[in-house]
Protein backbone atom coordinates (compact mmCIF):
# COMPACT_ATOMS: atom_id res chain seq x y z
CA UNK A 1 0.00 0.00 0.00
CA UNK A 2 1.19 3.61 -1.05
CA UNK A 3 1.88 6.09 1.65
CA UNK A 4 -1.10 7.82 0.56
CA UNK A 5 -3.86 5.39 0.88
CA UNK A 6 -2.37 4.46 3.93
CA UNK A 7 -3.07 7.47 5.53
CA UNK A 8 -6.72 7.74 3.83
CA UNK A 9 -7.42 3.77 5.29
CA UNK A 10 -6.17 5.22 8.91
CA UNK A 11 -8.69 8.18 8.54
CA UNK A 12 -11.53 6.11 7.23
CA UNK A 13 -10.88 3.83 9.80
CA UNK A 14 -10.33 6.40 13.07
CA UNK A 15 -14.33 7.80 11.26
CA UNK A 16 -16.03 4.10 11.66
CA UNK A 17 -14.38 3.94 15.50
CA UNK A 18 -15.84 7.28 16.27
CA UNK A 19 -19.08 6.22 14.71
CA UNK A 20 -19.16 2.55 16.46
CA UNK A 21 -21.43 3.11 20.09
CA UNK A 22 -23.02 0.53 21.91
CA UNK A 23 -26.78 0.96 21.37
CA UNK A 24 -27.80 -1.20 24.23
CA UNK A 25 -25.93 0.88 27.08
CA UNK A 26 -26.14 4.23 25.98
CA UNK A 27 -24.11 6.59 28.54
CA UNK A 28 -26.25 8.72 31.35
CA UNK A 29 -26.18 11.79 28.87
CA UNK A 30 -27.36 10.70 25.92
CA UNK A 31 -29.98 9.15 27.19
CA UNK A 32 -30.95 12.46 28.65
CA UNK A 33 -31.00 14.26 25.30
CA UNK A 34 -33.31 12.00 23.81
CA UNK A 35 -37.11 12.49 23.65
CA UNK A 36 -38.80 10.50 26.38
CA UNK A 37 -40.28 7.65 23.90
CA UNK A 38 -37.39 7.39 21.97
CA UNK A 39 -35.13 6.23 25.24
CA UNK A 40 -33.72 2.43 25.50
CA UNK A 41 -36.42 2.51 28.18
CA UNK A 42 -39.28 4.82 27.80
CA UNK A 43 -39.56 7.09 30.99
CA UNK A 44 -41.48 10.00 31.56
CA UNK A 45 -39.95 13.49 32.50
CA UNK A 46 -41.86 14.72 35.25
CA UNK A 47 -41.85 13.79 38.84
CA UNK A 48 -43.55 14.61 41.97
CA UNK A 49 -41.12 16.15 44.86
CA UNK A 50 -41.97 17.01 48.20
CA UNK A 51 -41.26 20.46 49.41
CA UNK A 52 -40.51 22.11 52.60
CA UNK A 53 -42.06 25.78 53.09
CA UNK A 54 -39.55 27.99 54.96
CA UNK A 55 -42.25 29.81 57.25
CA UNK A 56 -44.46 26.85 58.55
CA UNK A 57 -42.54 24.05 58.02
CA UNK A 58 -45.55 21.84 56.63
CA UNK A 59 -44.12 19.83 53.51
CA UNK A 60 -46.37 19.65 50.28
CA UNK A 61 -46.17 17.21 47.27
CA UNK A 62 -45.88 19.19 44.25
CA UNK A 63 -45.49 18.16 40.78
CA UNK A 64 -42.79 19.33 38.65
CA UNK A 65 -44.68 20.13 35.63
CA UNK A 66 -47.58 22.40 37.41
CA UNK A 67 -49.19 24.93 35.31
CA UNK A 68 -50.64 26.70 38.35
CA UNK A 69 -49.20 28.36 41.61
CA UNK A 70 -48.63 26.16 44.37
CA UNK A 71 -49.32 27.72 47.63
CA UNK A 72 -48.40 26.16 50.52
CA UNK A 73 -51.58 24.94 52.86
CA UNK A 74 -50.67 26.18 56.06
CA UNK A 75 -49.33 29.61 55.60
CA UNK A 76 -50.16 30.58 51.89
CA UNK A 77 -46.56 31.14 50.76
CA UNK A 78 -45.96 30.64 47.46
CA UNK A 79 -43.81 27.50 46.51
CA UNK A 80 -43.51 27.33 42.89
CA UNK A 81 -44.58 28.94 39.68
CA UNK A 82 -45.12 27.61 36.18
CA UNK A 83 -42.52 28.60 33.69
CA UNK A 84 -44.36 26.30 30.66
CA UNK A 85 -42.38 23.74 31.22
CA UNK A 86 -41.22 22.59 34.86
CA UNK A 87 -41.91 24.46 37.48
CA UNK A 88 -40.12 26.75 39.35
CA UNK A 89 -39.16 26.76 42.92
CA UNK A 90 -39.27 29.94 44.78
CA UNK A 91 -36.22 31.18 46.15
CA UNK A 92 -35.00 29.90 50.02
CA UNK A 93 -37.48 26.89 48.98
CA UNK A 94 -35.95 23.39 49.09
CA UNK A 95 -36.86 19.80 48.76
CA UNK A 96 -38.51 17.94 52.29
CA UNK A 97 -36.37 14.54 51.78
CA UNK A 98 -33.81 14.42 49.12
CA UNK A 99 -34.71 10.84 47.86
CA UNK A 100 -31.74 8.21 48.02
CA UNK A 101 -33.10 6.48 44.49
CA UNK A 102 -33.50 9.47 42.69
CA UNK A 103 -33.75 9.33 38.99
CA UNK A 104 -30.44 9.04 36.90
CA UNK A 105 -30.04 12.01 35.65
CA UNK A 106 -31.52 14.83 37.38
CA UNK A 107 -31.98 16.22 41.07
CA UNK A 108 -35.72 14.53 41.44
CA UNK A 109 -37.83 12.96 44.15
CA UNK A 110 -40.45 10.42 44.14
CA UNK A 111 -40.17 10.00 39.95
CA UNK A 112 -43.22 8.65 38.94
Amino acid sequence: ICQHCGFLLAIIVCFFIQLARDLLHPSLEEEKKKHKKKRLVQSPNSYFMDVKCPGCYKITTVFSHAQTVVLCVGCSTVLCQPTGGKARLTEGIHLAFPNPLMRFYDYKCLPL
